[in-house]
């Protein structure tokens, strides 16, 4: 009886020797998160879940506070920076990375998904997890990917109901080549702009229009300096949650779980909270503009314009993978 009273008492202090060898591997810090999103953004209210999950799984020693509105500058500038070690955590639109690794065009293939779920079955499937392996050579460490959704334009010169609607009108787009030419083979002259810059350029008329989904013209407030909205859904965005590798590597084992579970909990919540905001959005929207839909037939003429777009990119990336794209789709899908 004595032995086993001791034998209790030693796998206890050895359970709590475990325990305080664990926290010790937990360092007091602060991470830094930045996104050009502003406040009440769902890729906001992801980073605020990601945030308190982190705090509260760390024991409150690892703090992320949170610099949304491009407080710390644009996606462009913020990468660098992410890869540069002085801001610790991104989330940016996956599209915008084809200019560290070429493959990841392929997210920003033109009428890729017919919804979301599609969408997260092919990111957190084989596709994804192949971009995802090309980014720590370009000091990058994905996290996970969230929902930007799906992207609509506005203008402030007519509505868009057709194709020939669409040219000559003078878009921003996101630093991106994809984006360059799927506007050009649409028609419109497209403007690579930094997002903070967008707002001001609508407002002064410097460019005729942007596109964006719902939830980004609502919490940007475009809508004040733009008249029309039409439901194109021509590009549905994935957005990837970054961490620096110089970060990521300084962490111990029991940190990096910390920050994996964490980005995991945060992706499914900030998921649902996306699409339920989209409907809500567009909701609000419909108060300020005038909101049209593209018919079937206007559509197909869409599609076909911007199929020579496909076909670059396909060549760019490679076929291989593509190949690999459209068969997770179809899996989604249940072909």
């Amino acid at each position: 009886m004595k032995m086993k009273t001791l034998l209790g008492v030693t796998l206890a202090a050895c359970g709590l020797a475990i325990a305080v060898s664990a926290q010790a591997q937990i360092k007091e810090r602060t991470l830094r998160f930045a996104t050009v999103n502003p406040p009440g953004h769902p890729i906001v209210a992801g980073m605020e879940k990601f945030a308190a999950v982190v705090n509260q799984k760390s024991g409150g020693k690892i703090t992320v506070k949170l610099f949304p509105g491009s407080q710390l500058g644009g996606d462009v500038e913020v990468l660098a920076s992410v890869q540069g070690g002085t801001i610790d955590i991104t989330s940016m639109n996956s599209g915008i990375l084809q200019n560290q690794v070429k493959e990841f065009a392929i997210v920003d293939f033109p009428f890729l998904f017919d919804n979301g779920k599609e969408a997260d079955a092919v990111m957190d499937g084989p596709v994804g997890k192949e971009l995802a392996e090309k980014l720590p050579a370009k000091g990058l460490v994905n996290l996970a990917y969230w929902e930007l959704g799906f992207r609509d334009l506005t203008d402030s010169k007519r509505p868009v109901t057709k194709l020939s609607d669409i040219e000559g009108l003078k878009l921003r787009v996101i630093q991106s080549p994809i984006y360059v030419d799927t506007w050009k083979a649409l028609g419109a002259n497209p403007v690579p702009m930094a997002f903070p810059e967008v707002y001001s350029g609508l407002e002064q008329k410097t460019i005729d229009g942007q596109e964006n989904p719902v939830t980004v013209i609502l919490a940007n407030k475009f809508n004040e300096v733009q008249k029309y909205l039409a439901l194109t859904h021509h590009v549905y965005n994935p957005q990837s949650v970054l961490m620096s590798k110089k970060t990521w590597d300084s962490l111990s084992k029991q940190e990096q779980d910390i920050i994996t579970a964490a980005a995991k909990e945060a992706t499914a919540y900030q998921r649902e909270f996306s699409r339920e905001a989209s409907g809500k959005a567009l909701a609000e929207l419909k108060k300020t503009m005038t909101v049209t839909e593209i018919a079937p037939t206007e559509m197909a003429k869409i599609r076909a314009a911007v199929k020579p777009v496909v076909d670059k990119y396909t060549a760019d990336v490679g076929p291989a993978l593509v190949k690999q794209l459209y068969a997770e789709i179809d899996k989604a899908r249940g072909k």
